[in-house]
């Protein structure tokens, strides 16, 4: 018994040990993964907010045919309050300008930008440009509950606009709706499809056109 008893000594210290390393290399392996993940999800967390940004903006710009009210205010004599239609060449003609205002690609706060900086320092010390849209409408039409025109308001795409329409009727043809841009182009969007893959639900802008085809029996 006293010849075993240094050796199970040892035996306990070396186990002590073994054990301690273990769970030493265990601990650093979940703080590693702890650490990469924390990174991973910082990393993700700008692209994320990138692509949100991108989708707001992409709704929000002016485009031609978009109705646009431009409002001086804030010295005395402002220049006259303006109404116009944006051209077909994405301009709007402004008073004392004599160059047109490019327009289309920008939101309604880069148009008063824009407009600011045409009439500050050169013609006023100080102005305040104030830029209203109208009519930024779609429209749905054919087989949906309540054909109409819309206010396009924030993002919005396929699905959503035949949602704001009262959804399809009973004899809708949900695999071939039909998409027409303001300027001309077509697509055909297979709404049962898009609604598994957000990817086909495309988006909306003002004055672009819906219509959903009644089902060939």
């Amino acid at each position: 018994m006293k010849l075993l008893d240094p050796i199970s000594r040892w035996l306990e210290v070396c186990g002590a040990l073994a054990l301690a390393l273990v769970l030493g290399a265990g601990c650093s392996s979940m703080a590693t993964s702890s650490g990469a993940n924390a990174e991973a999800a910082t990393a993700s967390a700008p692209a994320m907010a990138n692509q949100t940004t991108s989708t707001s903006s992409a709704s929000d710009v002016l485009r031609p045919n978009d109705m646009i009210t431009v409002v001086f205010s804030g010295v005395p004599g402002p220049p006259e309050r303006h109404s116009e239609q944006i051209k077909e060449d994405g301009t709007l003609q402004l008073q004392y300008l004599d160059e047109p205002v490019k327009a289309i690609g920008l939101t309604s706060g880069q148009l008063q930008e824009r407009i600011h900086d045409l009439y500050v320092p050169k013609m006023y010390k100080r102005l305040t440009v104030t830029v209203l849209t109208e009519n930024r409408v779609f429209f749905v039409t054919g087989e949906v509950k309540r054909p109409d025109r819309y206010a396009h308001i924030g993002e919005m795409t396929v699905i959503k606009a035949i949602a704001a329409a009262g959804d399809f009727t009973d004899f809708a043809d949900k695999g071939s709706v039909q998409l027409t841009r303001l300027d001309g182009q077509k697509f055909t969007i297979n709404v049962k499809k898009a609604r598994k893959d957000h990817r086909l639900d495309l988006p909306i802008f003002p004055g672009d056109a819906i219509h959903v085809k009644r089902r060939i029996w």
